[in-house]
Parts: C-alpha cells; sequence; structure tokens
C-alpha cells in the first residue's frame, strides 16, 4: 500500500509540472518544452507585405498601398505593385500600417544580478554582455510591442560605468546571437546625482565622489591615466622594450574612447552638466554618441547639435528626483527643431514595451510631424548607436526588422500583431493567443491528474486522507491560480 510519503512526494512531482505549466513564457522553461515559445523562427527566401501604409523612416515617407519585398532576410524593395514568386510568405496588408523595428536607446532588460557595480567610481572593465539572460520574459514582451533592437546598459551609480552590449531581440537565441554583429562598441557615463551619491544610504563610508565638481575631476583623470597608458604602449611598440607595460582593461576601454571605437552614453540631466561633458570630449578627442535622458537638453540644444552628440530623452518624465525639477515635456522637440538627432527611451521594461506611443508624444509636445516623431524609435537611436546602415528605415538593403501594426503605429488603439527580425517572425498576436489557449487546455490536464492522484492515494493510505488540496490546484483559469496561489502564500 501507498505510504503517506510517497503521496506527499506524488504531489510535489505533479505540483512542479503544474507550477511549470501555469508559468508558460517563464525563462526557466527548457526549451523543449514549448517550441512556439524559443526555437529560431524559420526564415523564409521571400516575404511579401502587400498594400500597407508603410513607414519607411527613410527617404520616401510614407507610402499609401504600398509593398515591402524581402529576400533572405533584407529588404529587396519598397514600392507598390511589387511582385513575388508563388511559394513566397505573403501579408496582406489592407487596412494595416508597417513600420521599421522600434530601437530602445536606454535599457537594462533581460539584465542578471543588477545593473551596477558600486565598488569603484570608474568601472569601465566591466561588460553588460556577460549577464544577458537571452530567454528573460521581458525580451518576449517587449517583441509584442514592436521592439526589435535595445541598447542594455550599465547602471549610473559610477561617472565611468560598464560596457554596453546592443542587441537584436532574437528571444531564446543564445546571448552571444542575440549581440548586434557590427555595432560599435559602447560604454555608461553618468553625471549628477547617482554618481556623487546623493541617494545612497551608505553615508558614513561614502566612496568618491561626493559632489558633481568630484565627478568631473574623476572623469578627467581616468583619461589622463588613459592617455599616459597610451603613450606607455606606444613607446613599448616603437622600441621594442622585452617588457610591455602592465597590462590595464579599465584604461584599455578608455584609450578605446579617445580613438574612436567606444562610443559614450552618457546619463545627464542638468544643463550645466551637459556642457561640461562636451567640454571634457572636446579636450580628449571624443564624441558623446548620445547624452541619455538629459531633461534640460532644451536649455543648451543648440551647443549639443555643435559637438554633434545625439540626445535620447525621456518623453514626459519629471519630478521624480530634484535634478529634474526643470524637466519639460517638449524638451525632444525643441531639440529636434534645434538640429540635434533625438530619440525617446523607456529605462525600463514596461515602457519598452510601448515605445510606438512614446513616439506619439513627440507630435503631442512640440507638433513635430507625424512621420519624424516615428524615427524618435526608428532611425534616430539607430544613428545615435551607429546601426543605422543595418536597421531604423525601411529601404533596399537593409535588415528586414519590421512591425506589423493594427492600425496608425502612433496611436492608443493600435497594437502589433507581428514582429520580424532579419526576416524572421519573432512575434505573432495570432500564435501567441493560439499558444494561450493550448497550455490552458495543458495546465486543466495536469490538474485533473493531481486530482486524480490525490484521490487514489486517499483511498490507499494508511496514515489517513490527505488534506484537501489547496484552492490553487483547482483553479480553471490562469488569472484564478494566481489569485488562490497568492493568497495562499499570505496565510
Amino acid at each position: 500500500m501507498t505510504t503517506m510519503k510517497n503521496v506527499i512526494t506524488t504531489r510535489l512531482s505533479l505540483l512542479l509540472a503544474v507550477l511549470l505549466a501555469t508559468a508558460p513564457l517563464a525563462a526557466s522553461t527548457p526549451r523543449d518544452t514549448s517550441a512556439w515559445m524559443n526555437e529560431t523562427p524559420e526564415q523564409p527566401a521571400v516575404v511579401l507585405v502587400q498594400g500597407a501604409t508603410v513607414w519607411t523612416s527613410g527617404p520616401d515617407g510614407i507610402l499609401e498601398n504600398a509593398d515591402v519585398l524581402i529576400k533572405a532576410g533584407k529588404i529587396s524593395k519598397v514600392g507598390q505593385g511589387l511582385k513575388a514568386p508563388q511559394d513566397a510568405v505573403v501579408i496582406d496588408g489592407t487596412g494595416k500600417h508597417v513600420t521599421p523595428g522600434l530601437i530602445d536607446a536606454h535599457s537594462h532588460s533581460a539584465i542578471i544580478g543588477g545593473v551596477n557595480e558600486f565598488s569603484n567610481v570608474t568601472t569601465a572593465e566591466v561588460r553588460i554582455a556577460d549577464v544577458v539572460n537571452s530567454d528573460a520574459i521581458a525580451i518576449y514582451r517587449e517583441l509584442a510591442g514592436g521592439l526589435t533592437v535595445a541598447n542594455q546598459l550599465h547602471g549610473s551609480a559610477n561617472s565611468i560605468g560598464g560596457q554596453n552590449a546592443v542587441m537584436k531581440l532574437r528571444w531564446g537565441a543564445t546571448p552571444e546571437e542575440m549581440m548586434f554583429k557590427g555595432a560599435p562598441e559602447g560604454i555608461k557615463f553618468a553625471l549628477g546625482e547617482n554618481p556623487k551619491q546623493s541617494n545612497f544610504f551608505n553615508r558614513e563610508n561614502p566612496r568618491y565622489p561626493t559632489t558633481r565638481a568630484g565627478v568631473e575631476r574623476s572623469i578627467r583623470e581616468r583619461f589622463e591615466a588613459a592617455r599616459d597608458y597610451q603613450k606607455a604602449w606606444e613607446a613599448y611598440e616603437k622600441d621594442g622594450s622585452e617588457v610591455p607595460p602592465r597590462r590595464d582593461l579599465q584604461l584599455e576601454a578608455m584609450v578605446e574612447i579617445m580613438t574612436g571605437e567606444r562610443l559614450v552614453h552618457a546619463h545627464s540631466y542638468r544643463a550645466d552638466e551637459i556642457i561640461m561633458l562636451a567640454r571634457v570630449g572636446e579636450e580628449f578627442g571624443f564624441t558623446i554618441a548620445s547624452y541619455q535622458h538629459v531633461l534640460e537638453g532644451y536649455k543648451v540644444a543648440d551647443e549639443i547639435a555643435a559637438v554633434n552628440a545625439g540626445a535620447s530623452t525621456f518623453s514626459d518624465w519629471w519630478a521624480y528626483k530634484y535634478e529634474v525639477v526643470d524637466a519639460i515635456p517638449h524638451n525632444g522637440a525643441i531639440m529636434w527643431d534645434r538640429g540635434v538627432v533625438v530619440s525617446f527611451n523607456s529605462d525600463s521594461d514596461e515602457l519598452s514595451r510601448r515605445m510606438n506611443t512614446e513616439a506619439a508624444k513627440a507630435v503631442r509636445y512640440g507638433g513635430v510631424p507625424e512621420d519624424e516623431a516615428l524615427k524618435f524609435v526608428t532611425l534616430n537611436p539607430a544613428i545615435q548607436l551607429g546601426i543605422d546602415e543595418w536597421v531604423g528605415s525601411l529601404e533596399a538593403g537593409k535588415d528586414a526588422d519590421f512591425v506589423v501594426w493594427s492600425g496608425h503605429p502612433l496611436s492608443t488603439y493600435t497594437v502589433c500583431e507581428q514582429t520580424w527580425i532579419d526576416g524572421r517572425k519573432y512575434f505573432d498576436l495570432e500564435d501567441d493567443r493560439q499558444a494561450r489557449e493550448d497550455l490552458d487546455a495543458e495546465r486543466l490536464a495536469l490538474m485533473e491528474k493531481v486530482r486524480a492522484a490525490s484521490e487514489s492515494d486517499s483511498d490507499d493510505s494508511e496514515e489517513g486522507s490527505p488534506s484537501e488540496l489547496p484552492a490553487y490546484l483547482t483553479a480553471q483559469s490562469h488569472d484564478e491560480f494566481c489569485r488562490a496561489h497568492d493568497d495562499d502564500r499570505t496565510r
């Protein structure tokens, strides 16, 4: 006869199966259990989108009743009346809109174990690429919002932070496969309250710097050290000395900034500090690829344009700390009007799912034309990241990263129906709905097995009937399961 110990063991194993089924999109789900979830999608030889309103984000602007022809993962033609072979995948774009894949110039999604290395004022040797979780559910959700590329950044606890990682959101691929091949290397800088630790709790043993002046000095000191390091290596290579200089990964990254091999993406808010970093860049021979957040950029828009720096700002964030007290929603539009390459970023794995409506705010606050506003989340961030050769607009020769929308892409009523990367479909709204139904059916079948096993074991047990099943094991829907499970945990 079955003992109570075996009853418990059986229940636990079945419960584990149920719990796995109730988290269909969890990052820990084994790859072979849900083929729809994270196998690399097929790349059709030819794809033709017909009869859509095509927002090219390129020289052709918005094209009505237009087609997009894709061959082997690349855009072949954009125009009207395009033809494709009989075996091509054809997407009926009637009444729909097609845009380039959206790009987020400031993301922290899919990062394992935190994004800040707090221990030192400079952590240029740290690499975000080493801690990317390519199975993170946030990636799938972002695909469901039309996002195809994200700039994964180190946090802002350091004047000079870690190295970035520009990723294509090929969900379920390895981290190495997600990296955007050809994208320039980059690094995170930070100015203001965060690197000077205004909001840190360790006030008894504060880390240098603790003032804005100290932040500037800490940046200059590292560039001065990097310049000396560069000269030492040049002398060694010229003279042929037997003993090379000691290798320093931190200073190597700093030298790459000065030689133009590594782009600077600088967390910033106040106008005075924006100007300060521009002057440091002029002194040490580098350009700021993007001021991130840059909420007082409207005050110094001409100066930002003059040094050819980009501005990746929040659409309408303010009042969350004192140094953003002068933030205004017209910031992006004003900088764009003054000739700055402007993008809107998320800094949030929630907001990154709605970057299309973030772009719409440039129309609402500042009257930016609709096709130019869309560029705030397509071509402009691609320019800032140095990847506009491949993505950011729908033009012949570029990667087939595109989104099919149910309606006008800047409308809050519009939903993303399909998201394609490299001519591979990574998200399909109808497939997602069907998968949810299949997983609900699987979940209910597993719970029936739990009930059956419980009833059988209750009849056989020598130690009395086991207690009644928890409510979450008898739930009839995913929402009901979540509510019951939360209630059980809080008792």
